[in-house]
């Protein structure tokens, strides 16, 4: 098959809005200035309480690309099937309203596809992480994969590129054919609030199609969270990350997926989110034990016990809940995995910002 042209598609831009304030512009000029042209942008106002709405009234009475969806307020996946319903793009692109795309992102993206011999259903990127209180457009590292991903070929399966399944979701630094969330009936979960949906909607796109595009450029700038609001939010629901690692488990197992370097991933993800609940101080919360334990019984005791990049002290929390014995950890080989880490991130990010990242990982 020769070169396709996907210049002209039509790309739905899906903004799910819940009070998002005056950053709410960022991401409606964003959509607006994306050099890629053809776009309608789906605005979900989600029951806001502010003046979101209103802020999305004024940029839509001078924009005919944008659409407003003002409905009760039900939550992120709710908010995000209402926008799929409503989409007629050939793409979907998902912008959370307190982030922005930079101008080029849908049209470099798209092109990139269009030298691949044959149309993906997904194409993934890496994405800029702007630090808490920056201004518009500054200070941005790069994502936790950045540089990690190495397929064989393109497009591929999540088998040959298994560092997309080890980090932060960011469904939103992507682009999804349309057909294929219609032919693969993904849907996002409609939890309250926003839930975690987006675990259960990167399993379900990667892991049912075998063409997944990868271009190592981030375009998508994601306003994390700070290490104070991440330990409060583990605080308030420590159970939560395991409930949907658990469900991210059951597509694994849905879909027959034996590919270890999948399941390794997957299980590296399970000690993060163990990390973060231990490091907000959580273990000890109702239920959380119960939850890590049920984990615990879900992860490949060969795959747990043989990964260096699993600290030994979890490696040991593991052995014992199993009553299993546990080989001696070998600390040598987890130091070298965080120094191999630390030199590509300073790589990647320069020394400052990784030595950043270090405290905020460490509590510091």
């Amino acid at each position: 098959m020769g070169q396709m042209n996907l210049a002209h598609d039509l790309v739905s831009v899906i903004i799910p809005v819940y009070d998002a304030g005056i950053q709410l512009v960022d991401a409606l000029v964003s959509a607006q200035e994306q050099t890629h042209r053809n776009v309608e942008i789906i605005c979900v106002n989600d029951g806001s309480t502010d003046d979101s709405l209103a802020i999305m009234r004024l940029f839509a009475e001078e924009d005919e690309r944008i659409r407003i969806i003002d409905k009760p307020n039900a939550g992120y996946g709710a908010a995000m099937n209402d926008g799929l319903d409503a989409a007629t793009g050939t793409w979907i692109a998902i912008l959370e309203p307190d982030d922005w795309m930079d101008a080029g992102m849908l049209e470099e993206m798209l092109a990139f596809a269009s030298r691949l011999h044959e149309v993906p259903d997904v194409i993934k990127c890496p994405y800029w992480l702007v630090r808490d209180g920056d201004e518009f457009g500054q200070e941005r590292v790069h994502c936790t994969y950045k540089g990690l991903v190495h397929p064989r070929q393109q497009p591929f399966s999540l088998a040959e590129a298994p560092e997309l399944f080890a980090h932060h979701p960011s469904i939103w630094s992507a682009l999804y054919r349309r057909k294929h969330l219609e032919d693969a009936y993904i849907r996002f979960p409609e939890y309250p609030g926003s839930g975690w949906a987006d675990n259960r909607f990167l399993a379900e796109t990667l892991v049912q199609t075998d063409r997944i595009a990868y271009l190592d450029k981030p375009f998508y700038n994601y306003r994390g969270s700070s290490a104070e609001e991440e330990a409060a939010f583990a605080r308030r629901s420590p159970v939560l990350p395991f409930e949907r690692w658990e469900e991210m488990t059951d597509i694994l197992d849905r879909e027959d997926v034996c590919d270890e370097g999948i399941w390794r991933a997957h299980i590296r993800r399970g000690f993060t989110y163990l990390a973060q609940v231990e490091g907000a101080g959580a273990l000890d919360e109702a239920g959380v034990r119960d939850a890590i334990a049920r984990m615990f019984s879900r992860m490949d005791e060969r795959i747990v016990l043989s990964d260096a990049a699993i600290s030994p002290a979890h490696r040991r929390m593991y052995a014992h809940a199993l009553g299993i014995e546990c080989i001696k950890p070998n600390h040598a080989a987890y130091a070298s995995h965080l120094a191999r880490e630390a030199i590509r991130r300073a790589r990647v990010n320069g020394v400052k910002a990784t030595l950043a990242d270090a405290k905020r990982f460490l509590g510091a």
